[in-house]
């Protein structure tokens, strides 16, 4: 079943965005840049006799609203680095192509802004491609600009040589599945087509991935006689048909409903709360849309997934709702687990901007798919309800588990003292966002930690890849011009850390580390599964002398009473900042429910797990 929708456009230059300031307010509001530039400046240009390829794709990239660059450097894209330096955006120079383009991720959600990833040729484009590939299961707007051979020393063993012959061409230089947009700049003359394809794609609802290939002998030819389109960019939006309003409205009337609202729904958490307060619907959340909904709020039931609450189940099982309301979320595992449990008896109103989304991860279930932009569908189901709540047939909810935790001075730290404390220091006393790591981090963090308000939560459920939030808090705090913390654990901290680049530009970046000489997910897992011979330790490190060693500073915790004096010291640094924290390893954290997931895909457990009837994680094995 497919509805009818419609594309309205939304002029970019004069839409609001809002962004989380370092002054301690809560909201301000950033206008995206007006695409039109004067014509002196990128169409006719005064220096057309030295102006280049490269000098226009950085304008080009200006025009579309773009203000960093993020990446590595090289010999063959020195002419478009230098460009690019030379432009109003700031280049960031990182360390790792994949920092760098996770850096861009998070800096896109941090201000809504298209970001942009640079590297030279051959490995510089492979090193990037997996923050690239977490950029398009996150849904962010990146351009990707990177080097290749040029087109007459290809096939000749060139230095880092980047053509057909050396890289697959497919998905790689071609749209597909990794960009939605995909082109190799062979003359200037391609320039206006680019252009307009790239702001076309960046209007469009959700997320936007290009990658925009020049060869080095390119990148130097002149712009004569070539002029760029004078585009205006506009952001569309996809509203829903009233037929499909209505029939939403006619289903969610006849009874109890629930709202699952997931990342996507982000630009709708004030239609959400009083949708949820007129009809006394229950709401829970994906991992990633923590805090849309407050989580303090009384019909607040769960987070679902990695890391989630029993409450869901239990209001699953004592409140069964006739249909849940599914608002910008793919549920997928580690959202869903794909659980029977969560099917409600009539099935699932979805919505969501792509159509492919409705039906997929739970195709058996009947599904009533619409297709809109989730803040236009609620403000027109609003219409269809008084403004004032109705009597609730639903009494009392459950709510998220709260176990309390006696402080002491236990050596090393339990995590969920770690996470009660910065909840206290950091989520009620700062406006900071924080992200949360791969791993046990995710889980641990998911779980314990409680936010009331949106975009002060990120986790990558898209890719999950190791170092996404320790080098994407750069591009968060870098974007926000305030704290970003990033909780992760020892092993992503290892594989890919940009604090150099962070000490380089001044960048507000603080991280707290989990240091259990393991990859604890990995050892808990197996140990949970009965899977021996698996080594999942590694030689403890020490991140303070690692922090010192790079002109950034930290502070090591071994003991649970200097936890909060630690965070309190990090939060106030004026340097980039790493909490060092030796934790129990032993402590089983909250992911029970991936289990579960890997037993749908076949991995057999040879122990019984259940060795325990409290329910630490949901859903439980």
């Amino acid at each position: 079943m497919t509805q009818d929708y419609t594309v309205s456009p939304a002029t970019i230059s004069v839409k609001e965005h809002e962004v989380f300031p370092a002054n301690g307010s809560r909201k301000s509001t950033a206008v995206l840049p007006e695409s039109n530039l004067p014509e002196s400046n990128i169409y006719n240009n005064k220096n057309a006799a030295t102006f280049t390829v490269a000098d226009a794709i950085a304008q080009m990239l200006e025009s579309l609203g773009a203000e960093c660059v993020y990446g590595v450097a090289g010999g063959a894209m020195a002419t478009l680095w230098g460009a690019l330096s030379n432009s109003s955006m700031q280049v960031l120079n990182f360390r790792h192509e994949a920092g760098a383009a996770f850096a861009a991720v998070e800096a896109y959600f941090a201000s809504n802004l298209p970001t942009v990833v640079f590297t030279t040729a051959g490995p510089g484009i492979t090193n990037a491609l997996t923050g690239l590939f977490a950029a398009q299961g996150e849904g962010a707007k990146v351009i990707f600009l990177s080097a290749c051979t040029t087109a007459a020393q290809r096939g000749r063993w060139a230095i880092q040589e980047t053509c057909t012959g050396t890289l697959p061409s497919s998905g790689i230089f071609t749209s597909g599945a990794l960009f939605n947009y995909a082109a190799t700049v062979e003359s200037a003359a391609q320039l206006p087509q680019i252009f307009r394809k790239l702001a076309c794609g960046l209007s469009k609802p959700g997320g936007f991935v290009a990658h925009l290939s020049i060869p080095t002998a390119v990148q130097t030819s002149l712009m004569t006689d070539i002029s760029l389109p004078n585009l205006n960019v506009s952001r569309s939006v996809v509203t829903p048909s009233s037929a499909a309003v209505a029939k939403s409205v006619e289903l969610l009337s006849q009874g109890n409903f629930a709202i699952w609202v997931g990342f996507g729904a982000r630009n709708a958490a004030e239609e959400i709360r009083q949708l949820a307060e007129i009809t006394g619907a229950a709401v829970m959340c994906s991992p990633r849309g923590k805090g849309i909904f407050p989580e303090s709020h009384p019909q607040f039931v769960g987070v679902t997934g990695l890391g989630g609450h029993a409450s869901v189940m239990s209001y699953m099982e004592n409140h069964e709702p006739l249909y849940t309301l599914v608002l910008g979320t793919r549920l997928g595992e580690p959202t869903s687990f794909w659980g029977s449990d969560l099917v409600p008896k009539g099935g699932f109103i979805h919505v969501d901007i792509d159509p492919e989304v409705p039906g997929v991860a739970y195709p058996n279930v009947e599904v009533f798919p619409v297709i809109a932009d989730i803040q236009s569908f609620l403000r027109a189901v609003l219409e269809y309800y008084p403004k004032h709540p109705t009597q609730s047939t639903i009494t009392s909810l459950p709510n998220p588990e709260r176990k309390y935790i006696e402080r002491g001075a236990n050596s090393p730290v339990r995590p969920d003292v770690l996470m009660e404390a910065i909840q206290e220091v950091i989520i009620d006393g700062s406006d900071a966002v924080i992200l949360g790591e791969s791993g046990n981090s995710f889980t641990w963090s998911s779980h314990l930690l409680r936010f009331n308000q949106t975009n002060r939560y990120r986790v990558s459920t898209g890719v999950g890849a190791m170092g996404h939030a320790v080098t994407g808090v750069l591009g968060s705090a870098k974007a926000r011009a305030g704290k970003a913390v990033a909780i992760t654990g020892d092993g992503a901290m290892l594989m890919n850390n940009e604090i150099n680049t962070a000490v380089k530009y001044n960048i507000p970046a603080v991280w707290i580390v989990l240091n259990d000489a393991r990859y604890n997910m990995c050892f808990q897992g197996m140990k949970m599964l009965g899977l021996k011979g698996a080594d999942a330790t590694i030689p403890e490190a020490d991140f303070v002398m690692i922090a010192r060693g790079m002109g950034a500073d930290g502070i090591r915790v071994n003991k649970e009473s200097d936890i909060y004096a630690a965070l309190e010291i990090a939060m106030a640094a004026k340097v980039p900042f790493i909490v060092d924290v030796l934790i129990d390893a032993d402590v089983p954290a909250p992911s029970k429910g991936r289990n579960k997931g890997l037993a749908v895909q076949g991995v057999k457990p040879t122990i019984s797990t259940k060795t325990s009837t409290e329910q630490i994680s949901f859903p439980n094995v």
